[in-house]
């Protein structure tokens, strides 16, 4: 089996090497949550309510979600993984194995995985492995081993006991792997980060392995080599087994000529020249985001067959004399890699694996920045109540039942400064202002012009804003209109000009049009209040989001209805 230190320094080097792209792409990731200008949370991947991202099947429970008739939104489309990996493959077993930097073995990998889940993913792989291995110590417990004997075939002793001369066991196997894994990630679902750009899992499979193994016995003469002469009287310890493996790497040859004790072809399967078995295996490994369609992994794989105990051409026990059946401790590999992942799918229409998003983060960010969330309307103080909230009312405190303009301050219809509730010469020509007190001019006083102001002065005056290019009254708005309603039915003689703004385009005249018309309407259809007790106006000079109205000045008249201007623009 690897050494464990082997493994720790592999994946520290590794993590060191993607460090710098992987707080790179986070840095990238993090700027990326919030839009330009609104300062709008995004979410660390895709957006929920996008159905660009559910499939057809799943579109059905979308809508009832986007409609809020169903919690929770439909699970995305996500990518495809497939990837390749290569690193040091080796058999533990009954020879030492040689690692890769002692010229042993290595292993090549590919794969396709898809996640079912955040948790949960299956992934198809397989798995070429060359190991290697070379015994320190000498062994003359191989009567078993036919590459060994004569004409490479078992020959039975004639009498108990292992045969003479003692060898040092090297072999080359070679073996094909296809297994089928279950993943489960265990770093996705953050309680305190929108996301990570790490990935840790565990996985476990199940599989076939298919193998052959071959031993070096010969030179290249076809001659049994003379270890004696190759390491001579050294003693067999674990101070000088480095010098006694490299004495024998140079002087042996790299051909492996000779096939290894297998099972033959009744007590195992075939798939082609090598035996065939299944096996199980299990492992775990750590992802490394690059980009969202690459990412560097590293993975340690364990492949047991169920029941083998010549991976390395070698059995366990072989001093077991005359019993033919091989004992009990089976041989296993493992694969130790770094590999590089892809992710492949429309970005458009898929998003990354699920095992990279957090299914907590919509939920979090919906909380903080909600756009989906049911909320109650909110409610605008007014606290003189004429119409107009305090965040916009200029003229606080205003006293009850006095007309105001679309500011909250009262009414001034003849611009002389002093307010329509006081003033006793309503209407004072230019040419005669300035005024007094009173708001009476310098030219002579028509008959009645110290009269109080009319009753329909009592009506408020006001505006009603309206939402970029709509004419749809709002929910805040219908209150107030309330209010201006009980106003209009305490006046029954009074009438109400309705003045709507915009007169730059003939867009813009349309929607001041269709917007003063839905005003008149809801106040008719829904308050009760006779269409003909307003003044139709639009088009005038003003804020083209809004809409004033007022109380008519005694004797001022105009139409109820008015044809719209530009019918094909009228939405």
């Amino acid at each position: 089996m690897v050494d464990k230190k082997y493994l720790l320094l592999a994946g520290l080097c590794t993590a060191l090497a993607v460090q710098p792209t992987f707080a790179q792409e986070s840095s990238q990731t993090t700027s990326a949550k919030w839009s330009n200008r609104d300062m709008t949370y995004r979410g660390n991947s895709y957006d929920v309510l996008d159905s660009n991202y559910v499939p057809h099947q799943r579109m059905e429970q979308h809508r009832k979600f986007l409609n809020h008739q169903y919690a929770f939104p439909a699970k995305p489309r996500n990518m495809w993984e497939v990837g390749v990996k290569g690193g040091m493959y080796n058999i533990s077993g009954d020879v030492p194995s040689l690692l890769l930097w002692q010229k042993g073995g290595y292993g090549l990998g590919v794969h396709i995985r898809k996640a079912w889940g955040y948790t949960f993913s299956t992934r198809l792989e397989y798995t070429y492995g060359i190991a290697k291995g070379l015994s320190w110590q000498q062994d003359v417990n191989y009567r078993y081993n036919p590459a060994y004997m004569a004409g490479g075939q078992y020959q039975p002793a004639t009498a108990p006991g292992a045969p003479a001369d003692p060898v040092f066991h090297a072999y080359r196997s070679e073996s094909h792997a296809l297994n089928l894994d279950l993943m489960a990630s265990l770093a996705n679902i953050r309680f305190h980060k929108a996301n990570s750009g790490v990935s840790f899992y565990v996985f476990a499979g199940l599989g076939g392995y298919a193998y052959k193994t071959y031993i070096n016995a010969y030179d290249a003469n076809f001659q049994k080599y003379n270890f004696a002469a190759i390491v001579g009287n050294t003693a067999q310890t674990n101070e000088n087994k480095k010098a006694i493996r490299d004495k024998l790497q140079s002087a042996m040859d790299k051909t492996y000529e000779t096939n290894a004790e297998s099972y033959g072809t009744t007590r195992r399967s075939k798939l082609g020249n090598k035996t065939f078995d299944f096996e199980y295996s299990f492992g775990a490994g750590a992802q490394f985001k690059v980009s969202k369609h690459f990412n560097i992994a590293i993975e340690d794989r364990v492949l047991t067959p169920w029941s083998d105990d010549l991976l390395d051409g070698q059995r366990w026990a072989a001093q077991v004399v005359g019993s033919p059946v091989l004992s009990g401790k089976n041989d296993g590999a493992n694969f130790l890699s770094v590999g590089l992942n892809f992710n492949l799918g429309n970005a458009r229409k898929n998003v990354e694996p699920l095992y990279w998003l957090n299914p907590l983060d919509h939920i979090y960010s919906e909380l903080s920045y909600p756009r989906h969330m049911i909320l109650p309307e909110p409610v605008l103080a007014d606290a003189d109540g004429d119409g107009i909230t305090d965040q916009f009312d200029k003229c606080p405190g205003t006293p009850a039942g006095v007309a105001v303009d679309s500011h909250g301050c009262p009414m001034d219809t003849d611009g002389d400064g002093v307010p329509d509730d006081r003033d006793k010469q309503l209407i004072t020509p230019t040419e005669c202002q300035p005024v007094d007190a009173d708001g009476v001019g310098k030219c002579p006083c028509p008959e009645g012009c110290g009269a109080a102001a009319p009753a329909c002065g009592t009506i408020g005056a006001g505006s009603v804003s309206f939402d970029r290019n709509s004419s749809k009254i709002r929910p805040a708005t219908q209150a107030q209109l309330a209010t201006l309603a009980a106003q209009m039915q305490a006046n029954p003689t009074c009438k109400v000009v309705v003045i709507g703004a915009g007169n730059a385009s003939k867009m813009e005249q349309q929607r001041s049009w269709d917007r003063v018309n839905a005003i008149v309407e809801y106040m008719s259809e829904k308050q009760g209040i006779d269409r003909n007790r307003f003044i139709f106006q639009y088009g005038q000079a003003g804020d083209a989001a809004s809409v004033m109205y007022r109380s008519a000045m005694p004797g001022e008249e105009g139409p109820a209805n008015v044809p719209p201007p530009f019918p094909n623009l009228k939405k």
